[in-house]
């Protein structure tokens, strides 16, 4: 079993998820939380290609954001697309990983997660509101490889 495997307990996942469903019922915007133990030699190409292989390029308002950990490496990163990113800017990523950075130093990482997907669930209701018969376009589950 990888360390990624074994990082949030079974009541962790059902709290991110949770987390996310609740954002996600409020914004059109997708989240998306995906750990790992190790990243390679180069994260933001990493998460790039995982942006892809996810499909959250794929969503119709660009607006998809993901949460990513590499627990063995110690990192993380958040990720929006071009159109939630078009409103927020680059600070606001910045806050938000500097926010989660305070609960991961507590060692409290599913607190962090959580905190992330709720702060980022507010700005996507904000300027991505859910509209009557918008679905969700990706699955909510944590993915841990």
């Amino acid at each position: 079993m990888s360390v990624a495997q074994s990082f949030f307990s079974e009541s962790d996942k059902a709290l991110v998820v949770e987390a996310i469903r609740k954002a996600e019922s409020q914004a059109s915007g997708e989240i998306k939380v995906f750990v790992e133990d190790r990243f390679g030699s180069d994260l933001a190409g990493r998460i790039r290609a995982l942006f892809n292989e996810l499909g959250m390029r794929e969503t119709s308002k660009r607006n998809g954001v993901l949460i990513y950990l590499a627990v063995v490496d110690r990192k993380f990163a958040i990720w929006g697309d071009e159109g939630i990113n078009a409103v927020v800017g680059p600070k606001y990523w910045e806050d938000v990983r500097d926010r989660m950075r305070e609960y991961f130093r507590a060692e409290r990482f599913a607190e962090g997660v959580v905190e992330a997907v709720r702060t980022v669930g507010k700005v996507l209701a904000k300027y991505f509101p859910r509209a009557d018969g918008e679905i969700n376009e990706l699955s909510d589950e944590i993915i841990i490889r």
